[in-house]
């Protein structure tokens, strides 16, 4: 009884890593649905010298160009603020011209999906 218990427990994770597998190859790591790239928002004043204030975040858990796009976005989204992700440094430089507080930068990243780390 106990063999047949566990091997439905191992057929029940196989199908869901098969899966997982599947939905990650289908729509690439983040597993958004649709396929395409995620459309880029464009900030319409991109002179840096307008941005007085500056913070460099960490940002934990994107694995790809859709997460980088996803968490540019968030932040440039925002009235006054101007982002741009480093992928392979995984992390986000923010300019604002107005400052925010730590805690609004790490609520950004959170609310985008990912894990906000050190705030510079």
């Amino acid at each position: 009884m106990s063999t047949a218990i566990i091997c439905i427990i191992l057929a029940v994770l196989c199908f869901f890593g098969v899966r997982s597998t599947i939905k990650r190859t289908k729509y690439g790591c983040c597993g958004g649905g649709g396929g395409g790239e995620e459309k880029k928002i464009k900030v319409a004043d991109k002179d840096i010298s307008n941005y007085p204030y500056s913070s460099t975040i960490e940002v934990d858990g994107m694995t790809c160009g859709k997460c980088q796009n996803r968490v540019e976005n968030a932040f440039n989204s925002q009235e006054g603020v101007y982002a741009s992700v480093d992928l392979d440094k995984r992390q986000a430089v923010v300019r604002m011209k107005n400052q925010m507080s730590e805690d609004q930068l790490k609520e950004i990243v959170r609310k985008a999906g990912y894990m906000p780390g050190a705030v510079k």
